[in-house]
């Protein structure tokens, strides 16, 4: 059974920078294609970023696109989201996802469709704010 733990969030001023990890354990991370969600409070949860099984494609949310990257580290098991340039609308709790059966083995998705996603971690924290 695959587990997801995020971490790295936190206070940060705008304009500033995290680095949000989703550490997995009970499973091998690089047979998953994985997602980064977002929610703030009132609002329903958004897809934020993506990557394909491979790695070889990844997607954005037009809100991130330019300041957001997603990558991950197969040999740790983890993957990142680095946070550049960050807006107070970036406020808001971090998950990261994964699926062994994404909906394309060659592309992903930043649309409403979350369901494709089986595994989640808890999430971290993400305020910005002067």
């Amino acid at each position: 059974q695959l587990q997801l733990v995020e971490s790295g969030g936190g206070l940060v001023q705008p304009g500033g920078s995290l680095r949000l990890s989703c550490e997995a354990s009970g499973g091998t991370l690089n047979e998953y294609a994985i997602g980064w969600f977002r929610q703030a409070p009132g609002k329903q949860r958004e897809s934020v970023s993506c990557m394909t099984t491979d790695g070889k494609n990844t997607n954005y949310a037009d809100s991130v696109k330019g300041r957001f990257t997603i990558s991950r580290d197969n040999t740790k098991n983890t993957v990142f989201l680095q946070m550049n340039s960050v807006k107070p609308e970036d406020t808001a709790i971090y998950y990261c996802a994964a699926t062994l059966k994404p909906r394309s083995p060659s592309r992903c998705y930043v649309d409403g469709f979350q369901f494709e996603y089986t595994y989640w971690g808890r999430g971290t924290q993400v305020t910005v704010s002067s």
